[in-house]
């Protein structure tokens, strides 16, 4: 597992909702220090000043331990979440339909509403029981633009983290032509749990992808085989909308998801999902009905 630099999450304690760096010792809480600039983790990716409130823990004792917080996910009200699909050569092959995969890629939007933090459970709705699971690494966008040029893409991420892309399965088939009512459901996935600031490509060209179902590898692979990499995406995307600091852009899972079982195994009550990247952490939640 490469180092992680520094972790800055949004968490709930004391009856209030917070952000702060995370450390091995424990949670620095900075809101007091910067909540009049900057009210919530959003406010500081939105202002650049993600190194800056990082900066100003040197010296500082834990405020908090991670026992005591309840995670909440990073960007709580991003403009736009946008989720791409089929993006390893892999996950193209799953659908056994013949064909290459697209020179474009898939893409759909999801809703805040519809991930929890990490440490938090996903919910199964009564109306299906085929929850599935999706580990994808996650980018944060620092800097806006449109039309934004391939080799001008990093400086645009302002920081990492990770998504548990939770989708119920058999309603992403309940039309022809799109994903949506699958894939928005509420509290169906999680995403977290803290941002980790991008500062190198070394961070996103080549780090390997990993979820765990109770301990069990079930999905693995490495960014650098990525159909449509993290340059690519950035560039597209901003072709066709302008991104503003804050959005967030799901980048894709690997091959191993539960629907490509035979039979399919879906996530039952007191499963623990466990995503993982280098260099980025561990992004873990259990499973309860609704």
């Amino acid at each position: 597992m490469k180092d992680i630099p520094a972790r800055i999450a949004a968490f709930h304690a004391d009856g209030a909702d917070r952000y702060g760096v995370v450390t091995d010792a424990g949670v620095i809480d900075m809101t007091p220090q910067f909540g009049t600039c900057f009210a919530t983790l959003q406010d500081v990716v939105q202002a650049g000043a993600l190194e800056e409130v990082i900066a100003a823990v040197e010296g500082q004792a834990p405020t908090h331990q991670e026992a005591d917080i309840t995670y909440l996910i990073p960007v709580a009200r991003p403009e736009k979440i946008i989720c791409i699909g089929v993006n390893f050569p892999d996950r193209n092959a799953e659908y056994k339909d013949g064909q290459a995969a697209p020179g474009k890629p898939s893409m759909f939007i999801r809703f805040p509403r519809s991930f929890v933090g990490h440490g938090q459970n996903l919910i199964r709705p009564p109306e299906s029981p085929q929850l599935d699971y999706e580990g994808e690494v996650t980018i944060v966008i620092g800097k806006g633009g449109r039309r934004i040029p391939r080799e001008d893409a990093y400086d645009h991420i302002a920081a990492l983290t990770l998504c548990n892309e939770g989708t119920i399965r058999d309603w992403v088939r309940h039309a022809k032509f799109n994903v949506t009512q699958g894939k928005n459901w509420d509290r169906s996935g999680a995403m977290g749990p803290w941002l980790v600031p991008f500062r190198d490509a070394a961070q996103l060209d080549d780090i390997q992808l990993t979820t765990r179902v109770n301990g069990e590898v079930r999905q693995q692979d490495r960014t650098g085989r990525m159909l449509y990499d993290f340059r690519y995406i950035v560039n597209y995307v901003s072709t066709f909308t302008t991104l503003v600091p804050g959005d967030v852009i799901v980048c894709g899972t690997p091959t191993g998801a539960g629907a490509r079982f035979d039979p399919p195994i879906w996530l039952q009550p007191d499963d623990v999902i466990e995503v993982e990247a280098e260099g980025i952490g561990i992004l873990r939640n259990g499973v309860e009905d609704e």
